[in-house]
């Protein structure tokens, strides 16, 4: 059975994602009954029993309960311009350029030796020196999709850095200063700094954007911790 109440409930949900041509009814109820019959054809087929759909079928129930239980907790978080200038006076966004050198994952011990070498040899023989300019080190010399701009990774606010390399490019300070080796989790670098945008300058939107972000997860790991005290939880991953 398909109630009129279910039926207008999808309608009105449809309709908002149409605003400029809105789906007929007539469309919506064919829709809701070719949904219906393919969950009646997954039942006979007994799906539901199956590993691999019981295991999407638990990632929607962990969603829904997340947002059942931290939606309230998330509507009530709210940002003040003194807030987000504060948390941005302490990780603000900056332009970088880097050298790179990858350590892909399940790289030896040997291997990450190699391309430390690699990078190291680039610091002493051409950025040191400084006889070639960075962008043309970086285009010569740098691995990734980056190298053929000159290394440029444009602005990136901290949450969108590896944080070793975000410490280490916020900790030259100076626009134009170049690092020495650092490594992150995706390899070796050379960072130059390019500029740190003020707070006069930057999406103001979008840093408070990020702080929601950083409380929602504060919000989440103490909810979850206190899960998983009142849990029985054994770990053993030898």
């Amino acid at each position: 059975m398909i109630s009129k109440e279910y039926f207008e409930k999808r309608y009105l949900e449809n309709a908002k994602f149409f605003q400029l041509k809105p789906p007929t009814r007539e469309s919506v109820l064919d829709d809701i009954i070719k949904r219906e019959l393919g969950i009646q054809a997954a039942l006979k087929l007994g799906l539901e029993k199956d590993p691999e759909i019981q295991d999407r079928m638990n990632t929607v129930l962990y969603h829904a309960y997340l947002e059942k239980k931290l939606a309230k907790q998330f509507e009530g978080i709210h940002i003040e311009d003194a807030e987000a200038r504060a948390f941005y006076e302490k990780s603000p966004e900056i332009r970088t350029s880097h050298i790179f050198v990858s350590v892909p994952p399940g790289t030896t011990k040997e291997e990450e030796k190699k391309s430390y070498e690699k990078i190291k040899n680039i610091l002493d023989r051409y950025v040191k020196p400084g006889k070639m300019s960075f962008s043309e080190v970086a285009q010569r010399f740098s691995e990734g999709t980056v190298a053929a701009m000159g290394g440029d990774l444009d602005y990136q606010t901290s949450d969108k850095l590896d944080p070793n390399f975000y410490r280490a490019a916020i900790g030259l300070k100076k626009p134009g200063t170049v690092s020495g080796i650092v490594r992150s989790g995706f390899g070796f670098h050379i960072i130059r700094l390019t500029a740190i945008r003020s707070w006069a300058e930057v999406d103001r939107a979008k840093i408070k954007r990020l702080i929601i972000e950083e409380h929602k997860q504060k919000i989440f790991e103490a909810h979850m911790a206190d899960l998983r005290k009142r849990a029985q939880v054994s770990v053993n991953l030898k």
